[in-house]
């Protein structure tokens, strides 16, 4: 059976907590929250004693398949269903095919006590028509009994007798953390957010989760949530002292005002400032962040945060990696390129002198919080030059997403909150759906790469001051579909198509390299230092339609040195 594991269902017998633990799961991880016996006191008019009493517990169970059936169509839902709604095995074949089935579980003896002597617990007060009898523990057991086997076919059982409500919570969201990652067949976005359901979106913080063999995290999405990051941080179960690492610009915005939360949740926090700009993203910026983490002391379970764009996030995410052979990181994006790129997907490294991200790792954060209120303070030419890698997305992998920004390209440009939330939550999920395929790049993630090879070449040989990285990947982008038309893969519609929407955000598409023959042979020279070269071949990422892709690692240079003398040609 394939499964889309995209919710949480919390099963289990009366008074087991269902309702307030599915509540709390709901409020921790920010999902949406379903109680599916309110629901149908909702649809019904009439509480549930009353629809026993008047119309038979087969009408009941009618109106609770239907209410299932709804609730199944939902994503990021933590639903708790009655507890008799499993025993139906259409019940059970929807709820397991769309969500995670947790049972919480107690001995009759316990139940009989939460019902009927004490509310301690907090459980439901209302005693279920079905155990209104004249002995209700000997009823309690039957019930039970007979349900067992239903309850022992879930995903995962919590003994709740001797936990409290917050710790019957946290163990479905670690059973949710361990198993959600398990399912292969299912939804690949699983955490991501429906593409046509924008008021869901708007009110949630998950945008999607990347899940590779060594972590499984969520990419958070929103507004304000940098105020949340101490809650966040605590909820993923991390501890020990912050180091903050930014660069002097973006710490001058928000360093003390991250510090500040961070310190009011009570952790301890250091911080180190780089200058800003890609040529601090290099090994001697890297030693210096070593010789400081060393006089503060920090420990292996202590954990730094990227607080900036691309070039900080990459440069804290290498030493994080690296330091005391690795420790948990937190990149906390400040630009648009790195909330729907850099900070997604564990790339990590620092520059050498001959080609762009030579040196680096793959390691992944603990988590990714992008504030997006953070984009109003980011420069005109910065934020311009993130919509390239948004573009990406939609031209490589998704032509849904990319008529999208087509259509609402001038909503974008204006920041308008609800185009630009859809935007960045596209992008992330698409970027954690590829990542979690493909972890280090041995297959599908080098699609991730359209227009890369010479954007990379570009910044080496300018020795990475004249182009902002999304400037230099428009770029690129533009002559890998002028060598895809070259090659009789692409037609010059959508090269045009691809042209215009670049122009729209105010991308360049040529470098005007004024036809310099030198400088054309240091853009190629640096392309081959690439480290997407295999056996001394670059591997080109180009398009054959928008939203798909080929791989060749054929094309003769002397087309390549073509399209770069066009793409250097001013007019």
């Amino acid at each position: 059976m394939s499964r889309q594991v995209a919710n949480i269902i919390i099963a289990g017998f009366s008074a087991t907590g269902k309702s307030l633990v599915a509540k709390e799961v709901a409020r921790r991880l920010n999902w949406n929250f379903i109680d599916t016996d309110a629901e149908i006191v909702k649809l019904a008019g009439k509480s549930i004693d009353e629809i026993f009493q008047q119309d038979g517990e087969n009408r009941f169970r009618e109106l609770e398949r239907e209410v299932i059936r709804k609730a199944c169509q939902q994503r990021q839902t933590v639903i708790a269903i009655g507890g008799g709604a499993i025993v139906d095995r259409r019940n059970h074949e929807l709820l397991a095919e769309n969500g995670l089935l947790f049972c919480l579980e107690a001995k009759p003896e316990t139940i009989y006590q939460r019902l009927f002597q004490n509310a301690t617990y907090g459980c439901e007060t209302e005693v279920r028509p079905l155990l209104a009898t004249n002995n209700p523990l000997e009823r309690i057991k039957q019930l039970k009994a007979s349900r067992q086997p239903y309850y022992a076919s879930v995903d995962w059982t919590i003994h709740t007798d001797r936990l409290s409500l917050s710790q019957v919570a946290e163990e479905v969201i670690r059973g949710w953390q361990l198993l959600h990652g398990a399912f292969p067949e299912r939804d690949s976005s699983v955490a991501s957010l429906p593409q046509n359901d924008k008021e869901r979106r708007a009110g949630k913080d998950i945008a999607c989760w990347v899940e590779t063999a060594t972590q499984s995290y969520p990419v958070f999405v929103g507004y304000g949530l940098l105020e949340k990051l101490g809650e966040k941080i605590k909820e993923t179960g991390l501890s020990g002292a912050v180091t903050i690492i930014s660069d002097e610009t973006v710490f001058s915005i928000y360093g003390r005002k991250v510090e500040s939360i961070l310190q009011n949740a009570g952790f301890a926090v250091n911080t180190f400032a780089v200058p800003p700009g890609e040529e601090t993203k290099n090994i001697n910026s890297a030693i210096k962040i070593y010789d400081f983490l060393v006089e503060q002391r920090v420990e292996r379970d202590d954990m730094l945060i990227a607080l900036g764009g691309g070039m900080v996030s990459d440069l804290a995410g290498f030493v994080a990696a690296t330091f005391l052979r690795g420790m948990s990181w937190i990149p906390l994006p400040t630009s648009l390129v790195a909330m729907v790129d850099a900070s997604i997907g564990g790339k990590v490294g620092v520059n050498h002198p001959q080609g762009k991200n030579l040196i680096g790792a793959f390691y992944q954060p603990s988590f990714v919080l992008a504030d997006i209120q953070t984009l109003n303070t980011l420069p005109d030419r910065e934020l311009t030059s993130g919509w390239a890698e948004v573009i990406k997305y939609g031209l490589t992998l998704d032509r849904e997403f990319f008529e999208f920004l087509e259509a609402n390209a001038d909503k974008l440009i204006k920041l308008e909150p609800n185009a630009v939330a859809e935007a960045i939550a596209r992008s992330a999920a698409i970027k954690a759906q590829i990542v979690s395929e493909d972890e280090k790049e041995r297959g599908r993630r080098i699609i991730l790469n359209y227009g890369h090879t010479i954007a990379h070449g570009l910044e080496a040989a300018t020795q990475y001051k004249r182009f902002l990285h999304g400037e230099a990947v428009a770029i690129g982008m533009m002559g890998a579909a002028k060598l895809s038309q070259s090659l009789g893969l692409l037609s010059s519609d959508i090269v045009q198509r691809q042209q215009s929407l670049l122009q729209r955000f105010g991308l360049p598409t040529r470098c005007e390299l004024r036809a310099r023959s030198e400088a054309i042979s240091e853009v190629s020279k640096a392309m081959e230092l690439d480290k997407k070269t295999r056996a001394r071949a670059i591997r080109w990422v180009l398009l054959t339609d928008i939203g798909q892709t080929t791989i060749r690692s054929d094309i003769p240079r002397r087309d390549v040195l073509a399209i770069l003398q066009e793409l250097s040609q001013s007019g």
